[in-house]
C-alpha cells in the first residue's frame, strides 16, 4: 500500500512538472532551475528535438554520474520520474498540443513556479528524485567546502543568465527568478510541514506571570529556560514556546501588557518533530 502511494505521488508530481513547463513557462520564454531549465535552453536553441527528449538527454548523463557516486538505488528511483516527466511533456506539447494558460509574464512565473514546486515536492515525497543538477550539487559539496544549496543556487543563476542570451529578453529572465523562488518555497512547505508556526523566545524578568498568562490565553505548552547573562552578574530566564502565526499578535499583546521590557526573538518553526512539552 505504501509503495502504491509513493508511485501515485511520483506519477502525479511528474505530470504537474510537465504541465507547468508546457502550459506556463516554455510558451512565455521563461525557464525554471535544474535539469528541466537546462533542457528548456537546449530546446530553444535546437528545437529539432522535442522538449521532453531534451529533458531525458540532459538527465541521463547526470543520472550516470549519480550511479558512480551514489549507487544503483539512486538511479532506479530517478529513472522513473525522469521518464514520466519526459513522456508527459511530449504528450502534452506534441500530441495533445495544449494551449498556454496565460501570456501574462507575471502570472506565468508565479503559477509556473508554484506548479513546478508542487510537482517536485510530490516526487520527493514519493521517495523518488528528479535527478538533475542536484547530483552535481551533492558531488561538489562532497569534494569542496561549499554547501549543496550554494552550488545549486550558482547553477540556477547560470541558467538564468544564459536564458538572457537564448531568449534575448532580460525581463523574462528576471521573472524566471521569481518563479524559481516560488518553487523553492513550495518545496519547503511540502517537505517541512506547514510554515504557519513560529518559535518564540521571550527573555523577561516576569516569567511567572507571563508563563501563566500565555498558558491561560493561548493554551500553548512551552519551556522555561534558566540561565545567566554573559557578564555572569545576573540571572536570565527565557520562555520558549511554539505558537500558530494566527496567535502571534495575541502573544505580543500579553507581553506588552505584563512586561513591556521583555525581549522577543521570533523565528519560523519549519520542522517540528516529537512531543510538545
Amino acid at each position: 500500500m505504501k509503495e502504491l502511494k509513493n508511485l501515485c505521488f511520483v506519477v502525479v508530481g511528474s505530470f504537474i512538472v510537465a504541465y507547468a513547463a508546457v502550459a506556463f513557462l516554455n510558451p512565455n520564454s521563461m525557464v525554471t532551475g535544474g535539469g528541466v531549465g537546462i533542457a528548456q535552453l537546449f530546446y530553444a536553441i535546437f528545437p529539432i528535438v522535442t522538449l521532453g527528449s531534451w529533458i531525458a538527454i540532459v538527465a541521463i548523463p547526470l543520472i550516470l554520474i549519480g550511479w558512480v557516486y551514489f549507487g544503483k538505488g539512486y538511479v532506479l528511483k530517478t529513472l522513473l520520474s525522469i521518464a514520466l516527466i519526459s513522456g508527459f511533456t511530449d504528450l502534452l506539447k506534441e500530441v495533445i498540443q495544449i494551449n498556454p494558460l496565460t501570456h501574462e509574464t507575471i502570472l506565468a512565473s508565479i503559477f509556473g513556479g508554484f506548479l513546478i514546486g508542487l510537482g517536485v515536492g510530490l516526487v520527493i515525497l514519493g521517495r523518488s528524485s528528479t535527478g538533475g543538477t542536484t547530483v552535481i550539487g551533492e558531488i561538489v559539496a562532497m569534494k569542496t567546502k561549499y554547501k549543496t544549496s550554494e552550488v545549486l543556487l550558482f547553477i540556477d543563476a547560470l541558467i538564468m543568465f544564459a536564458s538572457i542570451f537564448v531568449y534575448g529578453d532580460i525581463e523574462k529572465s528576471l521573472f524566471s527568478v521569481i518563479g524559481i523562488y516560488v518553487t523553492s518555497r513550495i518545496i519547503d512547505i511540502l517537505l517541512s510541514g506547514k510554515p504557519a508556526q513560529k518559535a518564540v523566545n521571550i527573555v523577561s524578568n516576569n516569567i511567572d506571570i507571563l508563563s501563566s498568562k500565555i498558558y491561560e490565553n493561548l493554551g500553548e505548552h512551552g519551556t522555561i529556560v534558566k540561565g545567566v547573562a554573559l557578564n555572569q552578574k545576573c540571572e536570565k530566564n527565557i520562555i520558549f514556546v511554539i505558537v500558530d502565526i494566527s496567535k502571534l499578535q495575541v502573544l505580543k499583546e500579553i507581553i506588552n501588557q505584563h512586561d513591556p521590557d521583555a525581549f522577543l526573538v521570533i523565528q519560523e518553526a519549519s520542522e517540528l518533530y516529537g512531543r510538545d512539552y
